[in-house]
């Protein structure tokens, strides 16, 4: 029985599917379709194949050590050959020997540069001594510029409201590690829904109650009404959670 023959009758044997399991331990639940099929890649490296393993297990009610010794002897780093580690990282691969540029060629470039610089000199001087002297014309006074009165321009970010004396959050997330999708509800209404990206920042304010959607939250940073929270999981990890004003 191979490791994801393993995963899956533990799965079925805890009578869950694969978005319930999911949901259990914060993970996509193609992440775990394709551990079903034997194929780890997606985890994101071992330590992250082996931590998913052992949610699982909890979960299910498999000893850890059961996954993990199937893995360590199949799939991790150590138990593949160094040949198959260094195709993995392009280390293997034939380079292509560069090719020399002819010295015969660069001079027949530089002989060509020089001779077209000579033609269009020659030409700009015949049209010089062809030119009639022209008088000098009497240069208009400048016309005053009217000033600009600026106009108000609402600001990006919302600002920021003491929760204490109205009830509102204010939340802010910061991709300073890595792109991530997110989706911020507040009152049954998505104030954003898609993709932020690595230096992006974006801040949410709403009274009462905010719930959050994270693809990549061990990427993120964020702060809420000033204070800045531990992250709320691993990188690549899926997050879920629900903030609301004492």
């Amino acid at each position: 029985m191979t490791l994801g023959d393993a995963l899956r009758a533990a799965r079925e044997r805890a009578g869950l599917g694969t978005d319930e399991l999911a949901q259990l331990i914060n993970l996509r639940s193609r992440v775990i379709a394709k551990m079903e099929e034997n194929d780890f890649a997606p985890c994101g490296g071992d330590t992250y194949a082996r931590l998913h393993l052992r949610n699982i297990a909890r979960v299910t009610g498999v000893a850890e050590n059961e996954f993990i010794s199937l893995f360590d002897s199949s799939h991790s780093t150590s138990s593949r050959s160094i040949h198959e580690q260094l195709v993995d990282n392009n280390a293997a691969s034939i380079k292509k020997e560069n090719r020399k540029v002819s010295w015969k060629a660069l001079v027949a470039l530089s002989l060509t540069v020089v001779v077209a610089i000579g033609a269009v000199q020659f030409v700009m001087d015949s049209a010089d001594s062809e030119l009639a002297p022209v008088s000098p014309m009497t240069t208009p006074s400048p016309t005053p510029t009217p000033t600009v009165v600026p106009t108000a321009v609402a600001s990006e970010n919302p600002t920021v409201i003491d929760s204490n004396a109205t009830g509102a959050l204010t939340l802010v997330i910061a991709a300073v590690r890595g792109d991530s999708s997110i989706n911020v509800v507040a009152g049954g209404v998505d104030l954003f829904k898609g993709r932020l990206m690595l230096g992006e920042e974006k801040t949410f304010t709403a009274a009462g109650r905010i719930s959050i959607y994270l693809s990549n939250a061990g990427d993120l940073d964020l702060t809420l009404n000033g204070a800045k929270l531990a992250p709320l999981g691993l990188p690549n990890q899926e997050i879920r959670k629900t903030f609301t004003a004492n």
